[in-house]
């Protein structure tokens, strides 16, 4: 009885530092996906700005082009990290 008692709480230790480890996981992902949201509209705003401006179109052309690449890069990111998030908080709830 006693080991049974012992088996059990052992699994609940294994659970409750599980759990805590992926609520610093599913954390530390928050924060990349904020700061990969807010590099993502630091290169919209560059992009608008380029776009504005009169003249050197050909290096606007390939700044705008870079800028569209990371942009896409990045929401990529953002849409894995978000996924990952996802998978986290249902590992969670059925814990």
């Amino acid at each position: 009885m006693e080991d049974s008692f012992r088996l059990l709480e052992d699994r609940i230790h294994r659970a409750a530092q599980r759990l805590k480890d992926l609520s610093a996981e599913a954390q530390a992902l928050r924060t990349e996906v904020a700061q990969a949201k807010a590099r993502a509209e630091k290169a919209e705003r560059a992009l608008a700005e380029g776009a504005g401006r009169p003249g050197g179109e050909a290096e606007d052309a390939k700044k705008a082009e870079a800028l569209a690449a990371e942009v896409k890069t990045l929401r990529r990111e953002r849409e894995e990290i978000r996924d990952r998030i996802e998978k986290l908080v249902g590992l969670l709830g059925s814990l």
